[in-house]
C-alpha cells in the first residue's frame, strides 16, 4: 500500500479530511525547503505537494510564477528537489510527498531515471500539469514500475470521457481544479464545486482533492465539506513571499494551523 493510500485510508477511518499544502522547492531559499516541509507536517498537513521550479509555469498565476523565479535564481533544479525530498525522508518516513510541475525538466532527465530517483528519494506521487492522460501512458508506466502514483488534474470543463480516462490511469488521489484559470485567480463558486463532485464520483473511486482559489480558513472549511482533501498553494506561497528568512517558518506554520483547524470542522 502506498503512503498516499495509507494516509487517506487513515483519514477516512477517523472521519477527517486531508490538508494538502503546496509550495515551490527552493523558495525563498534552498536551505529552508526541508525545514518548511517539516513545519507543514508539524502544523497538521497530511500530504505535501512540492513544486519543481520551472521557467514557464503556464498553469500558475503571478504568485507561484514569482516563487519559481526566486527558486531559479538559486539555480534549484529537479536534481536538487529530489535531494531535498531524500533529506526530508531521513526523519519523516510517513508523510506523502507529491512532486508537482511540468514535463520539460522530467523529459530532460528522462522518465526512467526520474522515476528511479523518485523511488530512491521517497517521492510518493507525481503531478505533471502539462501531461494529459491521453499523452502520458508510456511516460507514467515508468512511475508505475517504481511504485510512484501518477496524479492527474480535472477541471470544471472536463467531460465524462476525460473523467473516465483519468479514473483508469490515476493513482493516489485526483486533483480537481475548482475554477477556470490559473492558480490564485478568481473567486470560488462553491455551488459549482458541489454540482461537479458527484459527477466525478460516478467514475472515480480515489479520493478527490480540490484546489485553486482557496485563500482562507473559511473557504477551506466549506470546500472540505464537499471533497476528501483541500489543496492550498498560492496563499501559502504568498505567506512565504511576504515573510523574511527569519520568520518564514513560523509564519507558514501559523497559517497552516489555521487551515488545519478549519478543515477539521468539516
Amino acid at each position: 500500500m502506498s503512503r498516499i493510500q495509507a494516509t487517506f485510508d487513515k483519514l477516512k477511518q477517523n472521519k477527517r479530511k486531508a490538508l494538502i499544502p503546496f509550495f515551490t522547492a527552493g523558495d525563498p531559499d534552498p536551505k529552508l525547503t526541508v525545514p518548511l516541509m517539516h513545519a507543514l507536517v508539524e502544523a497538521g498537513s497530511d500530504v505535501i505537494e512540492l513544486g519543481v521550479p520551472f521557467s514557464d509555469p503556464m498553469a500558475d498565476g503571478p504568485t507561484i510564477q514569482r516563487a519559481s523565479e526566486r527558486a531559479l535564481k538559486h539555480h534549484v533544479g529537479l536534481h536538487h528537489v529530489l535531494d531535498m525530498v531524500a533529506e526530508f525522508r531521513r526523519s519523516n518516513a510517513a508523510t506523502p510527498v507529491v512532486l508537482m510541475g511540468y514535463g520539460n525538466p522530467i523529459e530532460a532527465m528522462g522518465w526512467e531515471p526520474f522515476a528511479k530517483r523518485c523511488a530512491e528519494a521517497g517521492v510518493d506521487g507525481v503531478l505533471t500539469v502539462d501531461f494529459p492522460p491521453e499523452e502520458s501512458h508510456e511516460s507514467f508506466a515508468h512511475l508505475d514500475k517504481h511504485g510512484i502514483d501518477p496524479i492527474f488534474l480535472l477541471a470544471p470543463t472536463s467531460t465524462d470521457a476525460r473523467i473516465e480516462r483519468v479514473a483508469e490511469q490515476a493513482r493516489g488521489y485526483v486533483y480537481y481544479v475548482s475554477l477556470k484559470g490559473v492558480t490564485g485567480a478568481g473567486n470560488l463558486d462553491l455551488s459549482a464545486i458541489a454540482e461537479k463532485i458527484p459527477q466525478l464520483r460516478e467514475h472515480i473511486k480515489l479520493p478527490i482533492g480540490v484546489g485553486f482559489g482557496i485563500r482562507d480558513a473559511a473557504t477551506a472549511l466549506e470546500v472540505a465539506k464537499l471533497c476528501d482533501g483541500v489543496v492550498v498553494g498560492s496563499r501559502i506561497v504568498q505567506e512565504i513571499e511576504n515573510s523574511t528568512s527569519q520568520n518564514v517558518v513560523a509564519s507558514v506554520t501559523r497559517l497552516v494551523r489555521e487551515l488545519r483547524q478549519a478543515v477539521d470542522q468539516a
